[in-house]
């Protein structure tokens, strides 16, 4: 992919100088077929100098000056350099088009194109230019290029410091565009690296601490050889099939939700006596939406830790519903006191899923956790669109 890339930027850079370089020659042809023949020679062979410089520079500002000056804060430098550059290119045109095609003919002259008597034309044919043979012009050619005025050095060129400028703006924009999208990216890699990393971490709190719990209380009811054993480890291995194949990715459809969070129930409920009442409602389109897996278990095992008696009535209450554009969770149980006065918690589980919804649905959900009338009362709506 990479190298595929590499290839398409070279065509596309080759591409644009081409275009750069036959632009001249494709929208002022007829102005080149009216020079003389060296006059053309001389204009065709500049440009071609003067692009050749320019293409250097560009290449040169943008792998080197820019990254190694530029972007590492050596202003003096780098400004220096280029103003050098600036005034190098201002005069290397001519003088490599001297080099390369010798002096003009008569550097007491400038060639001009005069049109003939009568004719309505901007531009003449080739006889009509400054010839010691063409008599018939002279004398005009004469009158109007004074010996004594003095040649300017580009004059076969478009005004050079445009160009440059231009190719140099092109370039730093380029430059700095690509070097901002760069950083944008690594900053954006590495934002979903840390977030990936801790929403693993934070769904492998889950598991253990869910576990824990759920493992103590088929212990007890082994302890005291009862007949429902069998059916709580045949529920936990659905919970773990669910946890080990479902939730390793983002989104779990709800209704798969819903049914692992029967199955706890139905686990904690064969511990539990008459006194205690489960009611768990699901209302909506369960079916056609999706959810960040583990996000409610928390919620339920804190009730069921938390909220139930042996020596008293209590009632856990859970409502789920699903509209097109949200999802509200209800959960409230009562508030049972420890026989000391004290609950043995760390709160990792309810911390997690505040952790969790700010990583995945950021300002997309509302958390409310209150006490009020002796219940425990946890509201969740998320938006999903």
């Amino acid at each position: 992919m990479k190298k595929t890339n590499n290839i398409i930027s070279v065509v596309v850079h080759v591409a644009l100088w081409a275009c750069f370089i036959a632009l001249p020659f494709i929208f002022f042809a007829d102005f080149y077929k009216a020079l003389p023949g060296r006059v053309a020679q001389r204009i065709i062979v500049g440009h071609l100098i003067a692009t050749g410089l320019l293409i250097i520079f560009y290449y040169f500002n943008t792998s080197f000056l820019i990254p190694k000056l530029l972007f590492k804060a050596k202003w003096w430098i780098y400004t220096g350099i280029v103003i050098s550059c600036f005034i190098a290119f201002l005069y290397a045109p001519e003088f490599l088009v001297n080099l390369t095609l010798g002096p003009r003919i008569d550097p007491k002259m400038e060639f001009r194109v005069v049109p003939r008597s009568g004719d309505s034309t901007a531009l003449a044919r080739k006889d009509s230019f400054y010839h010691p043979l063409n008599k018939n012009n002279n004398q005009q050619v004469k009158q109007q290029n004074s010996p004594s005025r003095k040649i300017n050095p580009f004059r076969f060129y478009p005004p050079p410091y445009t160009i440059f400028l231009l190719i140099y703006a092109i370039g730093t924009s380029i430059s700095v565009m690509q070097r901002w999208l760069y950083a944008e990216r690594t900053n954006q890699e590495i934002r979903n690296e840390k977030l990936n990393t801790e929403l693993s971490f934070l769904k492998s709190q889950v598991n253990p601490h869910f576990f824990f719990n759920t493992l103590n209380n088929i212990y007890s009811l082994a302890v005291v050889g009862s007949e429902q054993t069998a059916n709580a480890v045949l529920k936990l291995a659905s919970i773990m099939r669910y946890i080990l194949t479902e939730t390793q990715v983002d989104e779990v459809p709800l209704a798969n939700e819903v049914e692992f969070i029967k199955n706890f129930i139905d686990l904690q409920l064969v511990r539990l006596t008459d006194k205690v009442k489960i009611n768990f409602i699901c209302e909506g389109i369960i079916e056609q939406k999706k959810i960040a897996p583990l996000l409610f278990i928390s919620f339920i095992e804190n009730s069921f830790k938390y909220g139930v008696s042996t020596k008293e009535k209590t009632a856990i209450n859970i409502r789920l519903q699903a509209t097109e554009k949200e999802i509200n969770f209800y959960i409230s149980n009562t508030i049972v006191k420890a026989d000391n006065g004290i609950h043995d918690t760390t709160g990792i589980g309810i911390n997690n899923v505040k952790r969790r919804l700010e990583l995945l649905y950021p300002e997309k959900h509302n958390l409310v956790v209150k006490e009020e009338n002796n219940q425990f009362i946890v509201q969740l709506n998320i938006k999903t669109t």
